[in-house]
């Protein structure tokens, strides 16, 4: 009876402690739930600016080229130097030149010699005033070419046609120019205020003039924004450019058209020939905007996660246009919502999160480098 009792009651107390240990391992604490950054979506007033190559020409840009051939006797100047208008820059032989003028010069008594043996002949009535003519008319073709001559000798002199600074030097002592050479013997710039050219192709021009205030070509170019140029450092000039002229015709080879910019340069630190691209802001008023690094690419769309209940839902956004480290919004989220900030890559739809809501602006302006 007793072993009857004890067979009975061990399988009880079996089931009471497996019974109690299934009741602990119910009661297990819920899963932790990770923080993240989240941010509120919001509109603001965003400036971007599109960019286009230019090149950098002086105010005064001026070929040096020889008026007469000849043999380089001298270079009179350096590369880089400032030059006042009417400084001798090169000196070219001047030998066969001069042999030239004694001869035209020897001409010119010779006929002067002429003029004036017929005069008494004249007035003597011996011959006639035709012969004098004549000869007045040999003494002013000998007298012109022997002008011509010495204004050759002093083209040899070749000197600045402007004030400005020595571009590169292309023929040295002992080389024979001339006026038709491809090349100039040097250029002189005046860069103390310099000429960005740059080129917008016709949809972008079309769009340019439409979105500019004024009436007229004139007025809307008159209140353009100040443009940026970025230097080929990628540094920005630290002086702002005035867009002052736009070509009258599209070019049909390249269908662009050509926009001029100054500069002030006092500084010279801009050089004639010099590279670099025109930054032409255009201003968005009232707009959404979400950071760059909160977004994610999937099958070529671009999608946010909205926090929904502390559970992430993915969701596409329409991207207008890129403006540093924001992108303005088309269409796809609202003013109000909330979006994950960062951690993109670490979480997927349906992830329950710990929302901590962070300003646009510090995780705009943060520096950390994110894995989306």
């Amino acid at each position: 009876m007793k072993k009857n009792a004890l067979n009975i009651l061990i399988p009880c107390a079996l089931v009471l402690v497996l019974s109690s240990c299934g009741n602990k391992q119910a009661e297990k604490k819920p899963a932790y739930v990770m923080p993240y950054p989240v941010v509120k979506v919001e509109k603001q007033d965003v400036v971007t600016h599109e960019d286009f190559p230019a090149t950098i020409e002086g105010k005064v840009n001026s070929q040096v080229r020889p008026k007469v051939s000849g043999y380089i006797k001298e270079v009179l100047v350096k590369e880089g130097e400032f030059v006042k208008q009417g400084q001798s820059l090169f000196r070219l032989e001047t030998q066969s030149l001069s042999q030239d003028a004694n001869a035209a010069k020897a001409n010119v008594n010779a006929a002067q010699v002429e003029v004036d043996k017929l005069k008494p002949l004249v007035d003597k009535n011996i011959i006639s005033p035709v012969q004098l003519e004549t000869a007045k008319a040999q003494l002013l073709q000998a007298q012109s070419n022997y002008n011509s001559i010495n204004a050759n000798i002093d083209y040899a002199n070749v000197k600045s046609p402007v004030d400005g600074v020595v571009g590169s030097i292309n023929f040295r002592k002992g080389a024979l120019v001339s006026g038709q050479d491809p090349l100039p013997l040097t250029n002189v710039s005046s860069i103390d205020e310099v000429y960005a050219y740059f080129s917008i192709n016709e949809k972008k021009f079309i769009s340019f003039m439409a979105e500019a205030k004024g009436e007229t070509a004139k007025e809307k170019l008159e209140k353009f924004p100040n443009v940026k140029l970025r230097l080929a450092n990628g540094n920005i000039y630290d002086k702002p450019g005035k867009i002052e002229t736009i070509a009258g015709d599209i070019n049909t080879q390249t269908g662009t058209i050509t926009f001029r910019a100054r500069f002030d340069n006092k500084a010279g630190l801009l050089r004639n020939g010099s590279s670099g691209t025109i930054l032409i802001p255009r201003e968005y008023h009232d707009v959404i905007v979400i950071p760059a690094e909160s977004t994610f690419e999937r099958q070529g769309k671009t999608f946010v996660y909205t926090i929904v209940n502390d559970s992430l839902v993915d969701k596409p956004v329409a991207i207008l246009k890129n403006a540093n480290r924001l992108y303005i919004i088309d269409n796809g989220i609202e003013v109000g919502e909330t979006i994950l900030a960062r951690g993109l890559n670490k979480v997927g739809p349906g992830t329950k999160i710990q929302p901590i809501v962070k300003p646009l602006d510090s995780i705009i302006n943060s520096f950390q480098t994110v894995f989306k």
